[in-house]
């Protein structure tokens, strides 16, 4: 397989990220807009949204990885992009519009890789496990200052509807660029090559596109059929 090539398992573990997000999204829709009485907080739905964003984040430093040369670009695009869903939810719910979501996390996890890519796969994968340690210790942490909420501290009232903060969904990030560098060295998969159905790396290859449009398409199927 030529480096140039992507690498289809990736593209595959982000097309099931990108399908568990819209399932988790429509029983959202269903609860919140069409008042069904399912639980996504706590429980079966809590977790496959959370396996989702995990896969969303493993990957992406996973990609790192593998192309160095664009990332402070790609890095302010993603952020950028979270900065804009930040300004639509405010204008449609002040009180719990997107403060720091997945795509906010991501693009400051990419920007920050320029400065990290020297270190060895042990030093990363150690500090990701510190900063998952961390989080797990102190966070969510309430705390009087309203603008430390990037980091997973946060005030009594903070409310948000999409919330990845650094604390601790940065250490998953950092336990992907130590994979990423431990099996990926030569850019290419470490799998059989094989031909995987289109559906399987196709969603994967344009995931972004995909997360900014799946939401108002589903609420738009949901208002045809109910």
């Amino acid at each position: 397989m030529r480096p140039s090539q992507r690498i289809w398992e990736i593209d595959c573990a982000r097309s099931v990220a990108i399908l568990l997000m819209i399932v988790f999204h429509l029983i959202v829709d269903l609860k919140d807009f069409f008042f069904y009485n399912i639980e996504y907080l706590t429980g079966f739905w809590f977790y496959v949204g959370k396996l989702s964003a995990l896969l969303f984040i493993l990957t992406a430093g996973i990609s790192c990885t593998l192309n160095t040369k664009t990332l402070l670009k790609h890095g302010l695009k993603v952020f950028l992009w979270g900065m804009i869903l930040t300004g639509i939810t405010y204008l449609y719910n002040p009180l719990t519009y997107i403060r720091f979501g997945i795509l906010h996390l991501l693009g400051c996890s990419i920007i920050s890789y320029k400065f990290l890519s020297d270190l060895s796969p042990v030093w990363l994968l150690l500090s990701g496990a510190i900063w998952l340690s961390i989080g797990y210790a102190f966070t969510p942490a309430i705390v009087t200052l309203p603008y430390l909420f990037p980091l997973g501290l946060v005030t009594g009232n903070f409310a948000s509807i999409d919330y990845y903060p650094l604390i601790p969904w940065y250490g998953i990030f950092l336990i992907g660029t130590a994979v990423g560098k431990s099996l990926y060295k030569k850019r290419q998969s470490i799998f059989p090559e094989v031909t995987p159905p289109l559906l399987t790396t196709y969603l994967g290859q344009h995931s972004l596109v995909i997360y900014l449009i799946h939401q108002p398409l589903l609420l738009a199927i949901l208002y045809i059929l109910f």
